[in-house]
């Protein structure tokens, strides 16, 4: 947090602009729109409570299905069993550890000849970075689907110039107190269409009708940010370049002393576009490595350095194990294979060289150790 951060907050004291809207609502709206380059913004309460609200403008309702990718955060599977519909999983490529354009196609030819196609196709932009967006978009204008777009993880990232999140029919962000920028809880529905906006912007504020006493005609939700809170992420956005610098200047450090380990291998940054590298991930191949990622994880934990898994994917999940999955190829899921390999670094911004050091020294170290072990 900063003195840009503060000057917004005391703004909103002095003018007693503290409950949902005011100034710094719309000037952070106006201000995510301008940098990205979407027509408008609409300031929520999480990036949950934006795919929810882009779900309902997609016109996702009860016994409707709804393509999402596997690898991702339970928040982008919640908001489709809030509408009574239902997930189909699709798998990553090992290109992006996004979306498998394959496995999409795949899937959207099986729904056709089941006479089911979904209501709205939710891609992912994972760890910072987007999907490879060309091919998904191609297949979805083949098959009249539109595309919402999850980039809670990749503000600020880029696909061929323009900004993650924008390449949809809708868009959100996260400002999750995680997030590369934060507003300790919040979130940002983006897109071109001014009068979705409009209609998502009465749903957000209890679906009040413009009366004077309270009418209302529909069911509506309180998903409105606070002006304070919007004051924050006004300050917050304003280093959003400096964040990415710092994020992308860790994940080289990382990949520079640890790249050239066999069977190391980190998230790839796809020739597209530009990755955030919002957080540090990459695999360990126990093979070659000698160590399991569980085993790793557990020497990281007792050396007090907090680390964890990849995503586990949705459909390995309890909650969501009943719902249709498309692998990339038929007899092989990447998602799967990221999971059991896969781990996310410390990447925060303030980490400072010398910590940074601290990760390195204990990784390396169980490699090498695990390496000498097993050739005994």
């Amino acid at each position: 947090m900063g003195e840009a951060e503060q000057r917004y907050v005391q703004e909103a004291f002095i003018t007693n602009w503290i409950a949902p809207l005011g100034p710094n609502v719309d000037g952070f709206e106006r201000e995510v729109s301008e940098m990205t380059g979407a027509r408008g913004a609409v300031a929520l309460s999480s990036g949950t409570a934006g795919l929810h609200l882009a779900l309902k403008l997609a016109g996702v309702g009860r016994g409707d299905t709804v393509f999402v990718s596997t690898l991702t955060f339970v928040a982008s599977v919640n908001p489709i069993l809030y509408e009574g519909a239902e997930p189909v999983f699709i798998d990553s490529d090992f290109e992006t550890w996004n979306m498998s354009p394959k496995a999409l196609e795949r899937a959207l030819v099986a729904a056709r000849k089941e006479g089911r196609l979904p209501k709205a196709v939710m891609v992912v932009n994972l760890y910072g970075q987007s999907a490879d967006m060309d091919p998904i978009i191609d297949l979805c204008e083949r098959f009249g689907i539109p595309i919402i777009e999850d980039a809670a993880e990749s503000l600020g990232a880029t696909y061929k110039g323009k900004a993650s999140g924008t390449l949809g029919e809708f868009g959100i962000y996260s400002f999750n107190g995680n997030k590369i920028i934060t507003t300790s809880g919040g979130g940002m529905l983006v897109s071109d269409n001014a009068e979705a906006l409009s209609k998502a912007r009465y749903w957000a504020t209890q679906s009040r009708e413009p009366a004077l006493h309270y009418e209302h005609s529909e069911v509506g939700y309180n998903y409105r940010m606070s002006n304070l809170l919007a004051g924050v992420g006004r300050g917050q956005l304003q280093q959003l370049e400096n964040r990415i610098s710092a994020r992308r200047a860790v994940f080289d450090r990382y990949e520079q002393t640890l790249g050239n380990i066999e069977g190391v291998s980190f998230m790839p940054e796809a020739n597209f576009g530009r990755s955030t590298r919002w957080l540090t991930a990459l695999t360990i191949n126990p093979h070659m490595t000698g160590i399991a990622t569980t085993d790793l994880l557990r020497a990281l934990a007792d050396e007090n350095i907090e680390a964890r898994p990849v995503w586990k994917p949705m459909h390995l999940q309890p909650l969501l194990r009943k719902y249709d999955y498309f692998p990339h190829m038929p007899q092989y899921s990447v998602s799967d294979q990221l999971f059991k390999q896969g781990i996310c670094l410390p990447s925060g911004t303030a980490m400072s060289v010398q910590d940074q050091g601290r990760v390195i020294d204990c990784i390396s170290h169980h490699i090498r150790l695990s390496a000498k072990h097993a050739a005994i």
